[in-house]
């Protein structure tokens, strides 16, 4: 009878199928890595988006104030939930922090979920959407843009979640404030839309850029990140803001330790770094601006 039983539960499959047929993510070689492998010595690494002014130096102070307690658990990100709450104006029970924006999304989504999203989005998304197994559609870019009448088309009784990236990765491109409340109206309430706004802080100038913020809808989360224009890709630092009701549910199922008290420190010294924050944005428009140009000489569409 013990080798029966044996047999049957060697039979069933120890990894689910949907998960074999990942591959799983590749992150970008290190420019050390790239120097002991190429001998080059000057290397300029722009696959990952990171910030090449590195962390915000308040960021980095704050690191080293709190190596002294790392014998102590962390508290969930309830200091920088405080933050966030006093500096966006909302209640703190409307925030949540994790291990980078990635680690909020790895919560909502679940097994019975359709997803619903563009072509090419997000590689982090895509990964983690189809490492459970959902159903997983996509609508294709309109001239490098979100097709946001298309992706409206597409919603049916599945559909549980819509992942929208504002500005995109990896195409750059926004959607407008206009284009978003004409999808807005199109989506059902029982539809989750994630708006992942890893790159708000570059696009908000921009008249035309819908701000999450300004659309506090029971049924939207926002997502930003540290790793971008604070500089702390590597500490894994983000944060979200929805309603209530929603940010209750994902606080039982995340991690209980998470963010480390490393990241949640760097984090809150950063958000007060109006100064490195502004270098940072001065940066990226004076080589946005050189790109374009040297793009056209070349005559690079």
């Amino acid at each position: 009878m013990g080798v029966v039983c044996y047999l049957a539960i060697r039979a069933m499959p120890l990894v689910p199928h949907y998960i074999e047929s990942l591959r799983p993510y590749t992150p970008g070689k290190s420019i050390a890595e790239i120097r002991r492998e190429s001998g080059v010595e000057k290397v300029v690494k722009l696959n990952s988006n990171e910030n090449p002014l590195g962390p915000s130096p308040l960021a980095l102070k704050a690191l080293e104030r709190q190596v002294a307690d790392l014998n102590r658990y962390p508290n969930g990100g309830l200091d920088l939930r405080a933050v966030l709450a006093q500096k966006f104006n909302v209640k703190i029970d409307n925030v949540v922090a994790g291990s980078g924006s990635e680690g909020i999304m790895s919560n909502i989504i679940c097994d019975d979920d359709e997803v619903l999203t563009t072509e090419a989005a997000f590689i982090g998304f895509q990964v983690l959407a189809r490492s459970r197994g959902v159903a997983y559609r996509t609508v294709p870019y309109k001239k490098w843009r979100y097709d946001l009448a298309s992706l409206a088309d597409q919603i049916n009784e599945s559909t549980k979640i819509v992942y929208l990236a504002n500005p995109n990765n990896p195409t750059g491109t926004i959607f407008t404030r206009t284009e978003f409340e004409e999808f807005y109206k199109r989506v059902p309430e029982r539809v989750l839309i994630i708006l992942d706004e890893a790159y708000f802080e570059y696009a908000r100038e921009n008249p035309l850029y819908p701000d999450s913020m300004q659309y506090r809808y029971d049924n939207v989360i926002t997502l930003r990140t540290f790793s971008k224009i604070y500089g702390l890709a590597g500490v894994r630092i983000g944060y979200g803001f929805a309603h209530g009701e929603l940010i209750k549910n994902l606080l039982k199922v995340k991690l209980p330790f998470e963010p480390s008290s490393l990241a949640q420190a760097a984090g809150i010294a950063a958000l007060l770094d109006t100064e490195f924050m502004q270098r940072s944005l001065e940066l990226n428009r004076k080589g946005r601006e050189y790109l374009i140009k040297a793009l056209r000489e070349l005559e690079l569409q």
